[in-house]
């Protein structure tokens, strides 16, 4: 059960200490967007930097973020958003325009990529109100606070999620932020950071989570298990009830991260997750890690750890924890470089740099703090190039006995019309970006696809992605219609997302090939 008694406390503490970050006696360093930070999976799949080389823009309502995003030439160019001051549901309402689709009770990130939404001078407090990623990519949320948003209530935002990922959202760097609530459903609130319907390429860094009875989910139900390659890393979980985080399926890497006052459970690993574990520190808290509240087991790879006043529950059908000495149930492999804190002073280095208005420091890798430089690096594996030619590709069609789907489609288009041999039908995003995929019930192999655009509409497709939907690797990238090649791939769904256009994009037929 919760310990409401203790969560009153904390959530007292807890408005004090954020009363006195937004107080206007209080100067903090101007931050900036320090892109060349981005550590983890964040860092595969083409890299995450937001809107780095774009335009900067300062904002002090959720109206003017909106507007922001509304007035870039498509819903791709690069943005970087300077917020400061109170974002509330008084000064923030929708937006409309053709780079965007925004909505009144909360700061929508919707259909968009590229943009880098960052808190600067006093600070940034969205109080009340949401932040909400949907079918976008390449989002970077840094140095803000976000506090008490309800789902019950009012006002209500964002499904009572501090931030909300969903839908084909990849590549997102969550940094430096503190994400508050005042306690659980009961009190009307609901998660700090949740991620579902196929997010992936997610880091979760240098973030304060306090006074709330979920930290967050990676899969919203045991069938929602394409939700994949998240890193958490020093990251201060405070007063939390359960769910931090709760992974369904997907491979997580958790590591230096300050684990103190979890009341009910800790890292939920389930329904088949793997999660990497290494030198956290857990204090005064039950049931840190395992399988809980279910029958499907999930696995974990555990090294480094430290246990500090920890108690856990006996085993039964529905309860599996990790236990006193807990042991590895799995392996995981981490394709990018990284380097350990010692666990032991994992309570220091993450107290001293977790958290908004924090100037952005990160640890060195030696227990020490410092400031980072701005200048982009990435891990990344280079997207290779393809070729992209006019004229059809000899051979099979596949996508011909195949079926599809994709991202919200306009009115009157389906998926089903880009695989159906005709070039007189097409489907069309609901806006000027969106993805569509074929798919096949077992592994195919493919190496060109060719996409073909309906009658009127030729040249209205502009900078592109062509993805492995089972992995999300990127195989493929650039602009306009065409053949596409690149090296074989044995894969189940592949994925055209558009990613940039001029007018209405209308995609008659997806044609796949294997060579």
């Amino acid at each position: 059960m919760r310990k409401p008694v203790l969560l009153r406390l904390y959530a007292t503490l807890a408005t004090m200490a954020v009363a006195a970050a937004t107080g206007l006696a209080l100067s903090m360093p101007e931050a900036s967007a320090a892109t060349g930070g981005v550590t983890g999976y964040a860092t595969q799949n083409g890299g995450t930097t937001g809107g780095a080389g774009g335009q900067t823009v300062r904002a002090t309502t959720g109206t003017q973020i909106h507007q922001a995003l509304c007035n870039r030439a498509s819903s791709s160019t690069p943005i970087i958003i300077q917020v400061e001051g109170t974002i509330n549901a008084g000064n923030t309402t929708k937006v409309s325009g053709d780079s965007c689709n925004t909505a009144a009770d909360k700061i929508e990130l919707k259909q968009i990529s590229n943009v880098t939404l960052v808190g600067v001078g006093s600070g940034a407090v969205f109080d009340q109100l949401g932040i909400h990623v949907r079918e976008s990519s390449n989002i970077i949320i840094q140095n803000v606070t976000v506090q008490n948003v309800k789902k019950s209530g009012s006002p209500v935002s964002n499904g009572g999620d501090a931030i909300g990922m969903e839908s084909d959202v990849h590549n997102v760097w969550v940094d430096h932020n503190t994400l508050l609530a005042s306690g659980g459903e009961d009190e009307g609130y609901d998660s700090l950071i949740d991620m579902k319907a196929t997010t992936q390429y997610v880091t979760v860094s240098y973030n304060v989570l306090r006074n709330s009875g979920r930290g967050g989910l990676v899969g919203s139900s045991d069938s929602d298990l394409d939700n994949t390659y998240i890193t958490f890393h020093h990251n201060l979980y405070q007063n939390i009830d359960s769910r931090t985080p709760l992974l369904r399926g997907g491979t997580a890497h958790i590591y230096d991260n300050y684990y103190t006052g979890l009341n009910e459970s800790g890292i939920n690993s389930r329904a088949g997750a793997k999660a990497k574990v290494e030198n956290n520190y857990f204090e005064d808290s039950a049931n840190p890690l395992g399988t809980f509240y279910t029958d499907l087991p999930g696995y974990w790879q555990v090294s480094g750890n430290i246990f500090d006043n920890v108690t856990w529950a006996a085993p039964d059908d529905e309860t599996n924890p990790a236990g006193s000495n807990p042991t590895s149930t799995t392996t995981v492999s981490i394709p990018y470089a990284y380097t350990l804190d010692a666990a032991s002073c994992v309570p220091s280095i993450v107290s001293q740099t977790a958290g908004a208005n924090k100037g952005l420091q990160v640890s060195n890798g030696n227990c020490t703090a410092q400031t980072p430089t701005p200048t982009p690096t990435s891990t990344a594996t280079p997207t290779p190039t393809p070729t992209t030619t006019p004229g059809n590709p000899t051979g099979t069609n596949l996508s011909l006995t195949a079926a599809a789907d994709g991202s919200s489609k306009a009115s009157g288009t389906s998926y089903g019309n880009v695989r159906d041999g005709s070039l007189t039908t097409y489907w069309s995003p609901a806006g000027a970006t969106g993805s569509v995929s074929v798919k096949w019930g077992s592994a195919t192999t493919v190496s060109k696809v060719n996409i073909r655009e309906a009658s009127g509409s030729t040249g209205a497709i502009g900078s592109y992605r062509v993805l492995n939907a089972d992995t999300g690797a990127v195989l493929a990238s650039g602009s306009g219609a065409g053949v596409i090649s690149f090296p074989a791939t044995s894969l189940r769904k592949v994925t055209f997302e558009i990613l940039a256009s001029s007018g209405t994009p209308k995609i008659a037929e997806f044609e796949t090939y294997a060579g």
